[in-house]
């Protein structure tokens, strides 16, 4: 299991306002704004973005390494993914593609990606396996 993920973000003012209307329709509405001059020697500032009392989604400055990340959002109904997906696009993100079935992985995988400000793939998921229904 997971416990936390940085990006480095380009313009961490563009990232932060992007995420702060993404995330929380996904419940991810907590924030947190880490000082990294308290830490070890080249500990970075951190903007922060959880939920359930966790911080786990991290931006920092820095350059972007968008090929190489890939971020799966889970997304309790389609109908999230589909909000997910068009607050995104009015957001400024562009489109992988659109909310659907996912038939490749499983005829009830329901997803839509798109590219964050720093080309970073998103894809906001829901399995409805996984949650009961």
């Amino acid at each position: 299991m997971l416990d936390h993920i940085f990006l480095s973000v380009s313009d961490l003012g563009r990232s932060i306002a992007f995420y702060e209307r993404v995330l929380p329709i996904l419940g991810i509405t907590a924030r947190h704004r880490y000082d990294g001059s308290q830490s070890p020697a080249e500990h970075p500032d951190l903007e922060g973005f959880g939920a359930g009392g966790r911080m786990f989604f991290w931006l920092r400055h820095g350059r972007a390494a968008s090929p190489a990340v890939h971020v799966g959002f889970v997304a309790i109904s389609a109908t999230i993914v589909n909000a997910a997906h068009a607050e995104a696009l009015a957001a400024g993100a562009d489109e992988i593609h659109a909310p659907g079935p996912q038939l490749h992985y499983d005829p009830r995988y329901y997803a839509s990606q798109v590219r964050d400000p720093d080309g970073y793939s998103l894809e906001f998921v829901f399995k409805s396996w996984q949650h009961g229904t």
